[in-house]
């Protein structure tokens, strides 16, 4: 399962296909050891339950009835509070046990209707069994009888709910992604090969956040903030800053820019546990990594251009070739597990490095707007 997009909104996976036959599994016992040879009718009510009404029948073991009642409460992702009864019951139901078959529970408005509709036709027990129910926005007081799986209050589509009229036809559930679309990007490349050039032309093309780790560290420890000054312990010491120093802090930086289309993180990470790590902060943000681009140059393209640099950066890691030729070394060492972990999820990306900035720029581009 990944995320899908139907009309102008992202959903992410939710509940699998096994899940929900599992609990439609667990309510079918239930009902049926509740019931037991008395002949019941389900009903149904549309359009939402057909899939449910469907893969609940088929599992009962014993005899049963089937119908169904259309009503209407749902515009765009709300529940209102309008409810229109657009097909009704055309069968005696006076003196038989009445299940009602729901998709969904929320605010219960729904189920209002129906205890009205019924509240007329003299059944002997009206029972309400619904696959999917959301207890914190649930507002009356009518008992429910059978629960499949009790979710947050959060919309969803998928097996019979629907997005505007898509979604119902999918047999697995999704939830609305409170973070809509973002492009977050690992960007990584050896030295002399542009990297920062090139992390500034995605920062403006496409709205990014650039959070370089090294900066991220700098102002921490300047400021003398809580994690700065933990974190300038165990380096006056000589030793690596945690993981989770290291991810609490980007994780902040990230909280600073709530509203970003997407983040460039540069320099991080550098481990297999920071990239879970990684993964694990943007889920909590309802978001993911897209890709990790790592710009691809010839080793003696790298050497030539840092040499070329040293001329004028002043910088003497950049006129030594020796030191410049370890310093390559060491990128390649340092990425390749994390090549490794991008690429076990089709995320890790090689772009040829060599060429002129804007023949660079457009590679780049072209994979990005693939995503």
């Amino acid at each position: 399962m990944t995320t899908i997009k139907l009309h102008d909104k992202y959903f992410k996976p939710f509940i699998s296909a096994q899940e929900i036959d599992s609990a439609i599994a667990r309510m079918v016992d239930e009902v049926s050891n509740d019931i037991g040879d008395e002949i019941p009718v389900f009903v149904g009510i549309l359009n939402g339950s057909f899939m449910v009404v469907s893969d609940f029948v088929k599992k009962y073991p014993k005899p049963c009835e089937v119908t169904f009642i259309k009503l209407a409460s749902y515009e765009g992702v709300k529940s209102t509070e309008d409810i229109q009864r657009l097909i009704g019951l055309t069968q005696n139901l006076s003196g038989r046990t009445v299940v009602i078959l729901e998709d969904i529970i929320d605010t219960g408005n729904t189920l209002a209707e129906v205890h009205r509709i019924f509240k007329n036709e003299n059944v002997k027990a009206l029972k309400i069994a619904t696959l999917f129910y959301k207890p914190e926005a649930y507002k009356k007081d009518y008992k429910l009888h059978y629960i499949g799986i009790e979710i947050p209050n959060k919309f969803i589509v998928g097996y019979g709910l629907d997005y505007d009229g898509l979604g119902r036809n999918i047999p697995e559930v999704y939830q609305i992604k409170e973070t809509q679309h973002m492009t977050n990007l690992v960007l990584f490349g050896p030295p002399g090969a542009g990297k920062g050039t090139q992390a500034n032309f995605l920062k403006e093309k496409y709205n990014l956040v650039h959070i370089s780790t090294g900066d991220v560290f700098r102002f921490n420890i300047k400021n003398e903030t809580a994690l700065g000054m933990i974190a300038k312990s165990y380096i006056d010491k000589g030793e690596l800053v945690p993981d989770q120093v290291t991810i609490d802090m980007l994780e902040a930086e990230v909280e600073k820019n709530a509203d970003a289309k997407g983040f460039i993180f540069d320099g991080f990470p550098r481990t297999d546990a920071q990239a879970k790590a990684l993964d694990a902060l943007m889920e909590r943000k309802d978001s993911q990594i897209n890709a990790m681009i790592a710009l691809e140059v010839d080793d003696e393209v790298l050497v030539e251009r840092l040499l070329k640099r040293g001329e004028t950066s002043g910088r003497t890691d950049d006129a030594d070739e020796s030191i410049i030729r370890h310093r390559i070394k060491q990128y390649y060492n340092k990425t390749a597990v994390l090549k490794e972990f991008y690429s076990e999820k089709d995320k890790y990306f090689g772009v040829d490095g060599v060429g002129s900035i804007e023949d660079i720029n457009i590679r780049i581009s072209n994979l990005i707007d693939g995503f």
